[in-house]
């Protein structure tokens, strides 16, 4: 069996924008309000304390589209030089089931995950929102850097500073230079602590490591009253007061309330009753968007994002056919 293989650096060349990301991102939680999607919630292993490895299946129909990624996020690797989140997408013809792709996951899911966010700050920002503040400047949050200014028409017309915050000075330098070029009308400020990272943001998004046992950076004490606040990190992030006290959205509420029930994660965090709506809901329009307020997110990450992600890869292989073919 003959597959394609494609490296990260093959995916980069590509030269996807993250504009057209949040536009897949919300075609395909239109998808997901008006039809039936095979999206089970993500299934995981733990072989480490605070280690996980997921594995993300989904089926479109209306695309014919099925893969599934195989995901593994590990904070200590930090400390032994290695990234924090790999992994791979498999990518299956429906209608033989044979293996067509294999592809590096990180650069999908760190762009993906920013676009998710540009596209919850697009619906849910307030208008005129102005400051924005990205707490965790490692891959995922770089690539949020990334995204709010692709959000810029829609969400943020007037955004004139982007702080930054993380524990490691020279991550915030890596943010600064990727980030700059795509956010000429900001300043991007560094932040000395979280605390002055948050404060009179109109657009906070945390993207610190996931912890089985989190020890919340956020208090809701220092938010302004009218704030968005958007976790890519589930529930490590963001004091439960800050999602609690307020209106609250998902990404995907079956994934939501399903992870909730296992015990480890969200238990601090709103319960079924407490859901406003989730994105695919907003999206289609079957749920308001409210931009007053506070307004909590979390983006938990779904594979459907992957599908609509990798369809584009595609798309753009048709006419840069990099990778590599492999006999496996």
């Amino acid at each position: 069996m003959q597959v394609k293989i494609l490296s990260q650096s093959h995916i980069a060349s590509l030269g996807l924008t993250m504009r057209e990301i949040m536009d897949a991102l919300i075609e395909g939680w239109k998808i997901l309000a008006r039809e039936k999607v095979e999206l089970p919630a993500k299934i995981g292993i733990h072989p480490r304390p605070d280690c996980y490895v997921h594995a993300m299946p989904c089926y479109v129909p209306s695309l014919d589209a099925a893969l599934i990624k195989w995901a593994a996020g590990y904070p200590s690797n930090f400390a032994k030089k290695l990234p924090y989140i790999n992994g791979l997408i498999v990518v299956n013809d429906p209608e033989t089931g044979l293996v067509e792709f294999i592809m590096d996951s990180a650069w999908v899911t760190a762009w993906r995950t920013g676009a998710a966010t540009g596209v919850c700050a697009q619906l849910l920002a307030a208008e005129g929102a102005s400051v924005a503040a990205v707490v965790g400047a490692g891959v995922q949050g770089t690539a949020t850097g990334l995204a709010l200014p692709a959000a810029l028409p829609a969400a943020l017309p007037a955004l004139k500073t982007l702080k930054i915050y993380d524990l490691v000075p020279a991550q915030v330098d890596r943010f600064v230079e990727q980030v700059a070029p795509s956010a000429p009308r900001a300043e991007l400020v560094r932040s000395p602590s979280v605390e002055a990272c948050v404060a009179e943001a109109d657009v906070v998004v945390t993207a610190v490591p996931i912890l089985e046992k989190p020890q919340p950076v956020v208090r809701k004490s220092w938010l302004k009253s009218d704030v968005l606040c958007v976790s890519e990190d589930y529930d490590s992030g963001f004091d439960p007061e800050v999602m609690t006290s307020g209106l609250f959205v998902c990404d995907d509420r079956n994934q939501y309330l399903q992870t909730q029930s296992w015990g480890a994660y969200f238990q601090n965090y709103p319960r079924a009753e407490g859901l406003h709506a989730d994105m695919s809901e907003i999206c289609a329009g079957v749920k308001p968007s409210v931009k007053t307020g506070l307004r909590g997110a979390v983006l938990m990450g779904v594979a459907m994002h992957d599908v609509m992600t990798v369809e584009l890869i595609k798309a753009k292989l048709k006419t840069n056919p990099v990778g590599q073919i492999a006999e496996i």
